[in-house]
């Protein structure tokens, strides 16, 4: 594009400047309105023409910061007129593509920052989003706001430093959701990423967020809450990809509280994640806290089934003949265990094969809990345990073990919510753990581990392929280790042979 092209840019914005700051009626204002929106296309287009109008004679920064100033103060008192709505679009429009890319244009566009702020706060308030017309607008301003600060680690520290001091109720970040249906994710990443993980105000929307997810999370793909959902897990897989699941996983506990429900929502998103191939450079990072976390639920959930069952016996005699009722946090707890130890399995079994296995799984099989045990001899009590206190289900209907009397508390654990899957994946993780290592082999069988495995060959609605896994860990616990092939043997399984299960017995 020619020098006098260039200039006609400058000029044709300092003529519109100048119409719409007189402000003289709608018409007028609607024509200059398309007419600045036609400017902004060519600047899309174009990022030497970007560079060459932020430089150039007559210069334009004057009649911008002139322009913003004049629409925050109208859209504090008209903020429902259209023609108001209008040119704040293509104003933002303008300065969204004029800044994209350049440097300097970002930064002499950034001392508009506090109007568009002020602009974005209206306009996101639960009043003005009752208006489908406010919708566009909060669009429109929040891409120009990332526009101004994308690639620029010196205006993106400013923004935060000036967000995070701002009182709560002016924290534009809560009211980016919207309405339900109405997430504005991609445009905001950029800002939800430092936001959500460091910050008081950042817990808070992030509380907000997974809400919004839970609610949203059986919408149609194809519809607006559909793309929402996507939207939102889109902006919690970058914070993923960040390394930052740690900190949010910690941002979002309780005091005095073993798993809350945000918690186990980012696990869901967690697990989600893990299994989408993501970088193996992540799993360092996040090992520490899936084995803090396990170890935890664990250790609770342990605790909770001892004191329904017992600690040295199948059925408890309650007093005066009263049924006590499980702990009401265990299924949760179970829950939550169960994403762990998926997303512990996911990550064992991305980085088998590569130069992080040496770094990662010993993690997983040597770290110690206050308990003084590893995770697999943590996994096999809670087996113990869950073997007494969760009959399989065949048929739809509970499976008591032969000799065994039914538990008071078997009809208060017939709803499976939150026991579903865990035996099944407690036994995989088990399989995993104990694969081509010896220790962990060992570990397991001086537990009295190698029992606790057999009796999980069985088939159980609340367990799909429980019995498959069951027979591929005991087929890793026998591998290549004599002693525990003769335990095996001395228990003489009864139904099922070695030869049937194809099982290693070294004879």
């Amino acid at each position: 594009m020619s020098a006098t092209e260039e200039d006609s840019i400058n000029i044709r914005f300092h003529n519109l400047c100048t119409g719409l700051l007189t402000w003289e009626n709608e018409e007028v204002i609607s024509q200059l309105s398309r007419a600045l929106e036609d400017v902004a296309i060519d600047l899309a287009k174009d990022e030497g023409l970007r560079t060459a109008v932020g430089a150039d004679q007559p210069t334009i920064w004057p009649n911008l910061r002139g322009l913003w100033l004049m629409l925050a103060d109208k859209v504090a008192t008209h903020r429902d007129d259209e023609p108001t709505r209008a040119v704040v679009i293509s104003t933002s429009r303008f300065t969204r593509n004029l800044v994209a890319g350049v440097a300097k244009n970002q930064e002499n566009a950034f001392e508009n920052e506090p109007e568009l702020r002020q602009i974005l706060h209206i306009y996101s308030s639960w009043t003005a989003s009752q208006n489908p017309g406010s919708l566009p607008v909060v669009r429109m301003v929040v891409q120009t706001l990332s526009n101004m600060v994308t690639t620029n680690e010196g205006l993106m520290s400013r923004l935060w430093q000036t967000h995070m001091n701002l009182p709560e109720e002016q924290a534009e970040g809560v009211e980016f959701t919207g309405p339900p249906g109405n997430l504005i994710a991609p445009s905001i990443i950029v800002f939800l990423r430092a936001l959500l993980v460091k910050t008081r105000i950042g817990v808070r929307l992030c509380i907000t967020l997974l809400d919004r997810m839970t609610d949203l999370h059986d919408a149609e793909e194809s519809s607006d809450a559909g793309r929402a959902f996507d939207y939102g897990y889109h902006l919690f897989s970058h914070l993923f990809s960040g390394g930052f699941a740690p900190d949010l996983f910690g941002n979002l506990k309780v005091d005095g509280e073993v798993i809350v429900p945000h918690q186990t929502i980012l696990l869901k998103l967690l697990d989600s994640y893990l299994q989408s191939s993501p970088s193996e450079t992540l799993f360092s990072g996040m090992t520490p806290m899936l084995i803090t976390c396990f170890f935890k639920l664990s250790q609770y959930a342990i605790g909770a089934i001892k004191d329904v069952v017992g600690s040295e016996q199948a059925n408890v005699i309650h007093e005066n003949g009263i049924q006590t009722a499980p702990n009401p946090m265990l299924p949760k707890v179970c829950e939550a265990l169960v994403l762990v130890s998926q997303s512990i399995a996911s990550i064992m079994l991305a980085s088998e094969a590569t130069h992080l296995q040496k770094e990662v799984w010993p993690l997983f099989r040597e770290s110690v809990s206050s308990d003084g045990r590893v995770v697999a001899e943590d996994t096999v009590e809670l087996l113990r345990l869950l073997d007494i206190f969760l009959p399989k289900v065949n048929f739809g209907r509970p499976v008591m073990r032969p000799g065994r009397q039914e538990h008071p508390c078997s009809a208060a654990v017939a709803d499976p919510t939150g026991f579903l899957y865990l035996k099944r994946d407690l036994v995989r993780l088990i399989g995993i753990l104990c694969q081509g290592d010896k220790a962990t082999q060992d570990r397991i069988r001086q537990c009295d581990g190698i029992p606790v495995i057999m009796n999980m060959c069985v088939i159980d609605e609340r367990n799909p392929y429980l019995r498959e896994h069951a027979i591929l860990t005991l087929h890793n616990l026998l591998e290549g280790n004599r002693e525990n092939q003769d335990v095996v043997h001395s228990i003489q399984p009864s139904r099922t042979s070695l030869d049937e299960l194809e099982l290693p017995c070294g004879r």
